[in-house]
């Protein structure tokens, strides 16, 4: 952290032979040696020559789920912690517990961190169990901590962003060796986080050609590769945790998600939740404040009136429950039945209210099964009840609502005014190649399209308060931000 990136060659034998694997963090012990050159060779590296580590040992600082095992000390911990009736609102409320609220987000991260199991079907079709989230919302919300926080629990945790990062940088890339020329593969950090998380911040920030290398990722969770003389597919078995920021600035309630976003509605539709989370000033400022002024002061979080589970313990029984066997529907049908009732409804109180929450669809239903699975594997159930269920639905009903804004006429029509004059100010600004406009330039042009006085104040104030320009009423001028 916080140094240059570098490489070195390491050469493993015997019994350390894949030992580890690209994603690792580990710690060599080890010879430090010279690479002995004979002949020309020698005389012509001179006193110079490579060197190489001959390993002795490893040893792995993040154990995979399936490599880790519990001490018995751990174990006693976890029968304790399991006789908590209320478990599973406790382990929520421990991830990031320095962060105030979000107690559905938190539950949401809890079941991506469990996960579902992944299933083969018969005829070879995979039907992917890692869960993906999308967190959108205004910037100062803890959406960056919250995934830093899941990257470090995670076992096999990448935190990357979508600026610095471009589509091979995610996927693989194909690099010539330095020692062999050959052309190889360099996985990226989707490939890096298999059976782990990839956290991806300012996932709007990404190029559009390097968005559509995440489609296949998220779905099939494999990476197909054809370029250098190479055609391979490479797995990516990791669930995806977003974080994406509005396109200006802070959220505009009058626009669509995936305006605000800007997203493709393909994209968002392969999230199994979305919630938002704004910055609105209302009746939890004071608890916000308080809350964080005593992180500050104290350097912990406040009293919680329990004892928050730690992460090392947290990540102890997230490892026994995804080693449980496949939670299974029951074999009566009346589940099946309540779950298909259910998705019917749904999508019929969809269509009555015409709900902009997002689309529902087949891929709501299997989220709802995926959420189900992790559910009963939190419980170490082996089987799905009515009350995994009703949680599954109520999260993603959560995750809509929080999505979802309510139009009338009036609220319509006040945007479509609003918008058509931003497009217009913006599209005078591009001909003249300016970031800056004074009153008297644009004016004219938009009381003559038809526009009252009234609309244009009404359109240079909110979007003001959007931060996406500034308005200089003394100087009459208007500035883009």
């Amino acid at each position: 952290m916080g140094s240059i990136p570098r490489s070195m060659t390491v050469h493993m034998t015997a019994e350390l032979t894949r030992a580890c694997k690209a994603g690792d963090n580990v710690v060599l012990t080890g010879i430090f040696l010279p690479v002995p050159y004979t002949g020309y060779r020698a005389l012509r590296a001179g006193l110079l020559s490579d060197t190489y580590l001959e390993a002795m040992h490893i040893e792995k600082l993040k154990k995979d789920y399936d490599e880790q095992v519990n001490s018995p000390e751990v174990q006693e911990q976890l029968v304790r912690i399991t006789e908590d009736p209320n478990l599973y609102g406790r382990m929520a409320e421990s991830i990031a517990p320095e962060i105030f609220g979000m107690e559905d987000v938190k539950r949401a991260l809890l079941l991506l961190l469990v996960g579902a199991p992944e299933r083969t079907l018969p005829d070879g079709m995979k039907l992917r169990g890692d869960i993906h989230i999308c967190l959108m919302g205004d910037p100062g919300v803890a959406k960056s901590q919250l995934l830093k926080y899941i990257s470090g629990v995670s076992p096999r945790g990448v935190y990357t962003t979508g600026k610095g990062s471009s589509g091979v940088g995610l996927t693989a890339a194909v690099v010539r060796d330095a020692a062999s020329g050959e052309m190889m593969l360099e996985g990226g950090a989707m490939v890096l986080a298999d059976r782990g998380v990839a956290c991806i911040d300012e996932f709007d920030k990404m190029r559009e050609d390097d968005r559509t290398a995440i489609h296949e990722v998220m779905e099939q969770q494999t990476i197909s590769i054809a370029k250098g003389g190479i055609t391979t597919t490479l797995n990516t078995r990791a669930a995806v945790l977003a974080a994406a920021n509005p396109a200006y600035g802070r959220y505009d309630r009058r626009r669509s998600p995936e305006k605000n976003i800007n997203l493709p509605i393909a994209l968002l539709s392969r999230f199994d939740l979305l919630f938002l989370l704004l910055d609105d000033s209302g009746q939890y400022d004071l608890d916000l404040a308080r809350h964080i002024t005593y992180v500050h002061r104290t350097g912990e979080h406040p009293p919680l009136g329990f004892e928050p589970i730690d992460s090392k313990l947290l990540r102890a029984y997230i490892t026994e429950a995804r080693r449980m066997p496949v939670p299974t529907v029951s074999s009566d049908g009346l589940l099946a039945d309540y779950i298909v009732n259910n998705y019917v409804s749904i999508r019929g109180r969809e269509q009555d209210q015409k709900m902009s929450g997002g689309y529902i669809g087949a891929r709501t239903l299997l989220s709802v099964l995926r959420l189900s699975q992790a559910l009963a594997r939190l419980r170490f159930s082996t089987e799905i009840s009515h009350g995994d269920i009703d949680e599954a639905m109520r999260l993603i009903t959560a995750s809509k609502a929080s999505l979802a804004e309510s139009r009338n006429g009036e609220s319509a029509a006040v945007e479509d005014t609003q918008t058509r004059i931003f497009k217009l100010i913006r599209s005078i600004m591009a001909e003249r190649q300016v970031k800056s406009l004074k009153f008297s330039e644009f004016e004219p042009r938009l009381l003559a399209t038809g526009f009252t006085r009234e609309d244009i104040d009404a359109t240079l104030e909110d979007y003001a308060n959007l931060d996406v320009w500034s308005v200089n009423t003394a100087q009459r001028k208007l500035a883009m931000v």
